[in-house]
C-alpha cells in the first residue's frame, strides 16, 4: 500500500518519518520503535498518535524513494 510520507530531513534527506496519511486520514508519528536496512530499503517500526504500530518502508532504489506500509498492529485493548 503506497503512502504519502512526510519526512525529518536532517544529515541526510528523509532521515526519519513524522507524518503520513493512509486512506485519506493523516497520523503523526509519536515515536520510532525500530529502524533497519536491507540493500534497496529502509524500514521505520514507529507508534503513530492513533496508539497503533506500522512498519513503513521506503524503496531507495528509485530517487523518489517511494514509501508503502509493510506491517499494521493495533494496540492492545
Amino acid at each position: 500500500m503506497k503512502l504519502l510520507v512526510e519526512c525529518y530531513s536532517g544529515s541526510k534527506a528523509d532521515e526519519r518519518p513524522l507524518r503520513f496519511e493512509l486512506n485519506g486520514r493523516a497520523y503523526t508519528v509519536e515515536e520510532i520503535l525500530d529502524q533497519w536496512y536491507e540493500p534497496n530499503a529502509t524500514y521505520f517500526k514507529l507508534r503513530a498518535d492513533d496508539g497503533n504500530t506500522y512498519i513503513l518502508r521506503r524503496d531507495n532504489s528509485t530517487p523518489e524513494g517511494i514509501w508503502t506500509l509493510s506491517s499494521f498492529r493495533t494496540r492492545p485493548s
